[in-house]
């Protein structure tokens, strides 16, 4: 298994990645996540993930061992294959996506291009325990879940008319950042970046 590959980024684009190291260019499909967090720097380290079929070795990339931990979870899920996966962590951070599956949010699976409500089901009621349990997802978890002043600005921000997909993300962003904040400064800080 290749566990990670570090050298010189030769090509960047939103799909793939073309990083050469020991005189070898590796071709390693990536998430947009991880184009966003790949810099124009010329050295670079990705994650992989060695996919091997039948009629095809594809290697997967990824800026963060989160990342691509997530990516192996939802691969595991029947009927979830690496595309899917892949625009799924184009569409969301590997967080949110724990997050959505440990709190069984369907709405939010769903709003992800090629996820139906039979497949966030399957996904939620495959992996809920498993991502449960991984080191800092818990306390990242009850954080997010268990905050009422999260709550209260969700329901503030939706009576002004923006939509819960957006405004959770967001709020998620902010309580990261800033877990401490009250009510007020959570719709602020949301406001700022809605």
């Amino acid at each position: 298994m290749i566990h990670h590959i570090k050298g010189k980024l030769i090509e960047k684009a939103p799909t793939h990645a073309v990083v050469e190291a020991g005189g070898v260019g590796y071709f390693l499909n990536i998430s947009l996540i991880t184009f966003s967090k790949l810099g124009n720097d010329e050295n670079c380290t990705l994650y992989t993930h060695l996919s091997i079929k039948e009629d095809a070795h594809t290697l997967y990339g990824f800026a963060e061992k989160s990342e691509r931990e997530i990516f192996r979870q939802l691969i595991s899920v029947n009927g979830v294959g690496a595309s899917t996966a892949r625009v799924m962590l184009s569409s969301m951070t590997a967080e949110e996506i724990t997050m959505a599956i440990v709190t069984a949010d369907v709405e939010t699976l769903k709003s992800i291009k090629g996820i139906g409500a039979k497949s966030a089901q399957r996904i939620i009621v495959d992996l809920k325990d498993k991502l449960g349990k991984i080191d800092g997802v818990e306390q990242n978890i009850l954080t997010f879940a268990n905050n009422t002043n999260r709550d209260e600005a969700l329901s503030a921000l939706l009576a002004l008319g923006f939509t819960k997909n957006s405004v959770e993300k967001i709020l998620n962003k902010v309580l990261k950042a800033q877990p401490e904040l009250n009510v007020e400064g959570l719709i602020k800080e949301a406001l700022k970046n809605l």
